[in-house]
């Protein structure tokens, strides 16, 4: 799509953007008003993109009006959710950024297990609506993080052994399209877009809100969770008795691991602040008569430097992290899904592990096995069901000083391991990667989503995102 600077086509307008305003519930932010810099930053502070206007949506009717008078002035079109894409790719220069954070309306069904939320909604938005009823639509691993990017990726998270992907539990979806209109994608409405919607990332229109099922968690929401250390000398150990355990136990258990420094916090013994750990973060969400038979094994293996779990509502696991990693930090992100966690990953895993340069870089692998590895490859876009793990390397740092630090140890770690992986990577964990890597990361379904994609899209109006091109005639 062709941009051409919206002041250029509209023109004996002191305000170039008075006719679009004119049809807003929301407002327009634009370059010279003091709210601008605030609203173009996104979750990951190494971005610093700087949009044409930044429109905050408050309805349907307004996305409607920012696609249209986007397509009639040539103006690029960045969409921006909870704004956690770790390539910032909610924001970009030039654009008209379509921003729903002000739509973030929820509406619960108890009887039904059912929850519909709107396109601008934040995780802990969703889990404060249904966590009180003792059920969650699964989801990921932090709070602040935004329905639509994550969703529209695939969601994996602390229930995705139990319950699937976030995909897996999507009921319906209504979408503006990129000529305008809107419509409700379900398995009998436009089946096809709401098959690319379940994994296929931004590319298809902008959903103003999603209907998930939910399930019921732990007892009334109380689950008993926590982290789990390791001293990194111990890595190997550690990952190989996990690879074996984990898939044979009972769905309701759920473990990621991965590496880190231990944050110097009041959360943590002082004795072992920044020391170098291998980390499993445990969840288990089933009936706690059971609990103490099935975390038996958790509690008694190795030589554990600290063991946290405990009781706690699914609202305070699902942000235990979001504290140490507030918006705006310096993020770096290499990913890859891994179906096999060899000998080979683990020493290189135990080699960058020791050589992590900043309190707060680290690798997660969170498994995609139990619910979601039985949904087949094609029954949705995410395609990636074989089993294992979406694995993500991220250094972090707050400190622009430290970006190139903490950049060039995710990316020679990354280098390393990368022939240890599956090829492709989970969409929602990689940067700008260029086209072949998101091909990679879809498999055979990728020419589908791009027939799809001419269907719903063919001018790539939806570009600003781990892009899938429209299938040519």
């Amino acid at each position: 799509m062709s941009t051409t600077p919206v002041d250029s086509t509209v023109t004996g307008l002191a305000n170039p953007y008075e006719d679009l305003e004119a049809q807003l519930r929301g407002y327009a932010i634009k370059p010279a008003d003091p709210a601008y810099d605030e609203a173009r930053a996104v979750y990951n502070g190494m971005i610093d993109r700087h949009p044409a206007v930044i429109v905050r949506c408050a309805d349907a009717a307004d996305v409607v009006a920012c696609v249209r008078f986007a397509r009639q002035h040539s103006l690029e079109v960045a969409v921006r959710g909870g704004g956690h894409n770790a390539g910032g790719l909610g924001v970009w220069d030039g654009a008209l950024v379509i921003d729903l954070s002000l739509m973030r309306g929820t509406t619960v069904d108890p009887a039904n297990h059912v929850v519909r939320v709107d396109g601008g909604c934040l995780w802990k938005d969703v889990d404060h609506a249904t966590v009180p009823f003792g059920m969650a639509a699964p989801a990921g691993t932090v709070a602040s993080t935004g329905v639509g990017g994550l969703a529209l990726g695939g969601g994996v998270g602390h229930l995705t052994r139990r319950y699937g992907l976030t995909v897996d539990n999507l009921l319906s979806a209504d979408v503006v399209l990129a000529d305008g209109s809107l419509v409700t994608a379900d398995t009998e409405h436009h089946p096809d877009l709401f098959w690319a919607l379940r994994g296929g990332g931004g590319n298809f229109g902008v959903v103003t809100s999603f209907r998930f099922r939910c399930h019921d968690v732990g007892e009334n929401g109380i689950v008993i969770a926590g982290p789990v250390f390791y001293d990194i000398a111990d890595i190997g150990d550690v990952m190989r008795w996990y690879r074996e355990f984990l898939p044979a136990q009972p769905r309701e258990l759920n473990g990621w691991i991965g590496i880190a420094r231990v944050p110097s916090i009041p959360l943590f013994p002082e004795e072992i602040h920044d020391r170098r750990v291998c980390m499993i973060i445990w969840s288990y969400t089933g009936p706690h008569a059971d609990a103490e038979r099935v975390l038996a094994p958790v509690r008694g293996f190795g030589n554990p430097l600290l063991v946290g779990l405990q009781n706690m509502p699914f609202t305070a696991l699902q942000s235990l992290f979001d504290p140490l990693v507030p918006a705006g930090l310096q993020w770096y992100w290499k990913a890859d899904f891994v179906t096999e966690l060899s000998d080979e990953a683990i020493e290189i895993h135990r080699k960058y592990g020791e050589a992590i340069p900043t309190e707060l870089s680290t690798m997660h692998m969170y498994p995609i096995s139990g619910a979601a590895q039985e949904v087949p490859t094609g029954d949705t876009a995410f395609a990636y069901r074989g089993g294992g793990w979406a694995g993500v390397i991220g250094g972090i740092d707050p400190d622009p000083a430290n970006a190139q630090l903490i950049s060039d140890w995710a990316k020679v770690y990354w280098e390393e391991l990368h022939p240890t992986s599956a090829g492709g990577a989970y969409i929602n964990f990689i940067m700008d990667e260029g086209p072949e890597r998101v091909r990679a990361s879809y498999l055979e379904n990728f020419e589908r989503l791009a027939r799809v994609k001419a269907q719903y899209d063919p001018d790539n109006v939806f570009h600003i995102n781990q892009n899938i091109p429209p299938a040519a005639d």
